[in-house]
């Protein structure tokens, strides 16, 4: 069988243009998220341009519009990184940055170790989630069983 990693898409859909000073902390803590996010335990692969990120990358006309697409060994990998480093300060400051979305946003999924997925593919994926719900195929955090960061952050959030 072949080993599995698991890859992430996380769209946001920006309050502001990129280059308006209302979302300096946001692009300016960009490189450091991401610096972050290489030197974490299982980490694998992210989708990145020739800046260093993925921002300007969209499939949506809306150029408001930003993907996050990595790859990681494992989900608890993830969680780490997404609720236990630096990400997580930006994190809790998303709705100065962030609008609400519509439809869910965030999805994973399972991939064979050395798959690349495209940016195609991980829209797809979260059309998927968005279209069915939860499954083995493409799921949010809630179907992760033992996503106890996650659950701690979002009952946090949500007295906040």
């Amino acid at each position: 069988m072949t080993e599995a990693h698991l890859a992430e898409l996380n769209v946001a859909r920006l309050r502001y243009d990129i280059n308006d000073p209302r979302i300096a902390d946001f692009v300016n803590n960009l490189n450091r998220v991401n610096a972050a996010a290489e030197r974490s335990n299982g980490f694998v692969w992210r989708l990145k341009d020739e800046a260093g990120n993925a921002v300007s990358m969209t499939r949506e006309s809306d150029p408001l519009v930003i993907p996050n697409l990595s790859v990681w060994t494992d989900v608890g990998s993830l969680e780490n990184f997404v609720f236990k480093t630096v990400h997580k300060r930006i994190y809790d400051r998303r709705a100065e940055w962030f609008e609400v979305m519509e439809r869910m946003h965030f999805v994973m999924w399972p991939v064979a170790a050395g798959h690349v997925p495209t940016l195609e593919e991980a829209w797809q994926k979260l059309d998927y989630l968005n279209e069915y719900g939860s499954t083995d195929l493409a799921f949010g955090w809630e179907h992760v069983k033992d996503a106890n960061l996650w659950r701690s952050a979002r009952c946090s959030s949500s007295a906040a």
